[in-house]
C-alpha cells in the first residue's frame, strides 16, 4: 500500500589532532583549516575544536583521527571517532 523509501543521508567527514583525551569515551579534537584574509589577502590558520565519541578510548593525545558525523550524543558531542590516521609519536 504505502512504500517507505529509505532516505541515506551522507555524512561528513573531517581529519583532525587529538588535543585532549582526558574524558571516558570522549575526546577533543582541533580542525585547523586556512582562510584567506578579506582585505590582506594572507592566509590564516583557523581551528575548530570538536568534541567525539570514542567507545574504545583508542585515540590519544596527539593523534591524527578521522572524525564523522552522527547523532547528538551529549550538549557537544555531534561526531564519532571513524579511526585513527596516525599515532603519536612518543619522544
Amino acid at each position: 500500500m504505502t512504500e517507505q523509501t529509505a532516505t541515506t543521508q551522507i555524512k561528513r567527514t573531517v581529519t583532525g589532532k587529538v588535543v585532549s583525551d582526558k574524558m571516558d569515551k570522549s575526546i577533543t579534537v582541533a580542525i585547523e583549516r586556512k582562510v584567506k584574509h578579506p582585505m590582506y589577502g594572507k592566509y590564516v590558520s583557523r581551528t575548530t575544536k570538536l568534541m567525539a565519541h570514542d567507545e574504545n578510548n583508542e585515540a590519544k593525545a596527539g593523534d591524527t583521527v578521522t572524525l564523522s558525523e552522527c547523532r547528538p550524543r551529549s550538549k557537544r558531542k555531534a561526531w564519532e571517532l571513524v579511526t585513527v590516521v596516525e599515532q603519536a609519536r612518543v619522544r
